[in-house]
């Protein structure tokens, strides 16, 4: 009895081992370091501050919109961030497209 046996390139196409392999390098920022286009700490107010070192370290918000929800949610919108508050203190940032 013969087993089939096929020739030695088909069964190389067949598993896709003749096809080039190829990868995307992807660099990450060292620790401490911030990617090229992503805002460090001090661009924009950090989760744990209060609202008054947010507006002694950025300045006075262009629009402070009233706390909704319990517990009370608030914002405080900037220029390019608008900044998250429950009660009085930060618990995100987040930057406007």
């Amino acid at each position: 009895m013969r087993l089939f046996s096929a020739p030695p390139l088909l069964l190389l196409l067949s598993f896709g081992l003749a096809a080039p392999l190829s990868a995307e390098q992807l660099q990450m920022p060292a620790e401490g370091q911030s990617a090229p286009h992503s805002r460090t700490a001090m661009d924009m107010p950090v989760k744990g501050m209060s609202k008054a070192q947010v507006e002694q370290v950025f300045g006075k918000p262009r629009q402070i919109l009233a706390p909704i929800g319990d517990p009370p949610i608030s914002r405080w919108v900037y220029e390019s961030y608008t900044v998250y508050f429950e009660y009085s203190h930060v618990i995100h940032s987040v930057a406007h497209r």
